[in-house]
């Protein structure tokens, strides 16, 4: 059923819709700011990268801990030096960027939706506000990934397929410059977003006539500009970084994780019941079904279009060896176009029943865990003021206000699911960070670095160190405890970093320094006092995939 579409909304007090998802992204990123640092490993992984980059001078080959990186592209790790460049190097540009990436894929994916439905302009406002709400794409828009920039790449790709039908230079021109600067965000996996719908014009295009020898030439020339842009770097780089740093950044990483993954392996299945978490918390909310039964999706060239995005990417990605819920990320904009298309036709006022009664149970949450037999590492949890229960209610209250339109609901229930999370991270998230907040024993080590020591680690290092304490050395690893007892024989004067679960406490042993550590205690010693210690520690034993020279996972030592 055709229903007019009348102009976007402005929005509350009369401002533009824009100006309100800037604002709320400023505020979620200020409440992550003020409750955690860098969480390790990934977010301080990737500090460090651009950290030793930084310190060498070389921004063409990214090394970690002393050693080429293979395992990511450089292009966030740019944009990081790039803010470094203009404000010096600091904690905050990092942790900013996140939200600037998703700040310009929500306008990316307005200028999308409006070269698809010129007609009806109300969608692409209502898809950037349900793309906003996501809680999957808020909460990376707070995390240095690479899968927001990725999904920035990717928009930018799909508004190239969007606008090549009436001017295929301009539109072909994005595609490639989306693929090649998704392959410099996180390798070729960008194919997999932007190829299935590409190959598919003929099924989303059906009613526009096309020669399509010329679109599939298009989209040739596409893939190889996009190459193009990412051998720019890949070829010096490959050189400058020798042999097996050339092999892994031309193969071995993307054939592994599609064939074998290295890393994160799970079942075909495994995207489908994450699905409503995925999606939250639009896939519970009724009118989006209801406008779905009776919205013509599939009749539409940008429904079409919208549904090869999301539903050929998913079988794909579920076939690939690898999976993590946040590599579905890019695929958010193209959901949030499909949502804005089905619940854009009459429907009756109501009230988001679910999202209301999920803010209610988490208003009840700060009494409740002080009642609760809680791990010894969530016991902060027991310390959330019960005043922040009232924050949560008021959210629930806004939305059981009045009944309103699903045009209406939206824009309320997206600042609803923005806000909510900003108090999670203030009200749950703080009273934890402390254990993961790697600044205080980076800097114990800085301080000996400064004075010519060398320091050791004891399992796996993930780099965890290097950018908070503005490392300019390596720290030097070790497998075993038995590799590192023969590095405290010939390093007296060193110092090494041990670990220590519960209930064991480092302090009986004289410690140079301690700190919490992810649920352990994280100690530095010297090392001509370290036998003791490392007979009772038990060493970093976490897989690092993202290390050649890691192998497989270290085995935990035996006790």
């Amino acid at each position: 059923m055709n229903v007019p579409h009348g102009p976007p909304s402005r929005g509350w007090l009369g401002a533009p819709a824009a100006a309100w998802q800037a604002l709320l992204l400023a505020l979620l990123t200020l409440a992550a700011l003020a409750s955690r640092a860098a969480i390790p490993v990934d977010e301080t992984r990737y500090l460090a990268v651009a950290w030793e980059m930084w310190q060498r001078g070389d921004f063409l080959v990214p090394f970690r801990n002393g050693e080429p990186y293979s395992h990511k592209p450089p292009l966030l790790f740019w944009t990081i030096h790039a803010g470094w460049a203009l404000f010096g190097v600091n904690d905050t540009w990092p942790r900013v960027l996140p939200a600037l990436f998703a700040l310009a894929t929500l306008g990316v994916t307005s200028r999308i939706a409006a070269a698809l439905w010129p007609e009806a302009p109300r969608r692409a406002q209502s898809a950037t506000w349900i793309l906003l709400g996501s809680l999957l794409f808020a909460l990376f828009a707070q995390m240095l990934f690479f899968d927001m920039l990725l999904a920035l790449c990717v928009s930018v790709g799909v508004l190239g397929l969007v606008t090549a039908p009436r001017s295929p230079p301009r539109g072909f021109s994005l595609l490639a410059l989306g693929i090649g600067c998704g392959v410099l965000a996180k390798g070729p996996v960008v194919l997999l977003h932007l190829l299935p719908a590409a190959l598919l014009a003929p099924w989303w295009l059906r009613r526009r006539p096309m020669r399509w020898g010329s679109w599939y030439a298009g989209v040739g020339c596409a893939v190889l500009g996009g190459a193009a842009i990412a051998l720019a770097w890949a070829i010096p780089a490959g050189l400058r970084g020798g042999e097996d740093y050339r092999n892994a950044i031309f193969w071995g990483q993307t054939a592994h994780r599609m064939v074998d993954s290295f890393a994160h392996r799970r079942p075909f299945w495994w995207y489908l019941p994450l699905l409503p978490i995925l999606a939250a918390p639009w896939l519970a909310w009724l009118p989006l079904w209801r406008g779905a039964r009776t919205s013509g999706l599939a009749s539409d060239p940008g429904g079409r279009l919208a549904l090869a995005l999301v539903t050929v990417t998913l079988v794909a990605f579920s076939l690939v060896s690898g999976k993590q819920f946040h590599y579905l990320l890019p695929q958010l904009p193209a959901f949030a176009l499909i949502a804005a298309f089905a619940i854009d036709r009459p429907q009756p006022a109501g009230r988001p029943w679910l999202a209301m009664a999920t803010l209610a149970l988490v208003a009840v949450a700060p009494l409740a865990l002080r009642h609760i037999d809680l791990p010894a590492n969530l016991l902060p949890l027991q310390s959330i003021a019960p005043a922040w229960g009232a924050a949560f209610l008021a959210l629930a209250a806004w939305l059981a206000w009045r009944p309103r339109t699903p045009d209406v609901q939206v824009p309320v229930m997206s600042a609803a699911s923005v806000l909510m999370l900003a108090a999670t991270f203030l009200a749950f998230v703080r009273p934890m960070a402390p254990a993961y907040d790697v600044g205080a024993l980076a800097r114990k080590l800085a301080e000996l670095q400064a004075a010519g020591r060398p320091i050791g680690h004891d399992g796996v290092y993930h780099a965890q160190y290097q950018f908070a304490g503005r490392l300019d050395q390596p720290i030097t690893a070790f497998a075993t405890h038995e590799e590192a007892a023969r590095w405290i024989d010939a390093h007296p004067d060193g110092a090494i970093v041990l670990y220590f679960r519960p209930p064991l406490d480092p302090a009986a042993f004289g410690p140079l320094f301690s700190a919490p550590y992810r649920g352990r205690t994280a100690a530095v010693f010297e090392a001509r006092d370290a036998a003791a210690p490392l007979a009772a520690a038990e060493a970093e034993s976490e897989p690092d995939p993202e290390s050649a020279a890691a192998g497989s996972s270290r085995p935990r030592p035996p006790r």
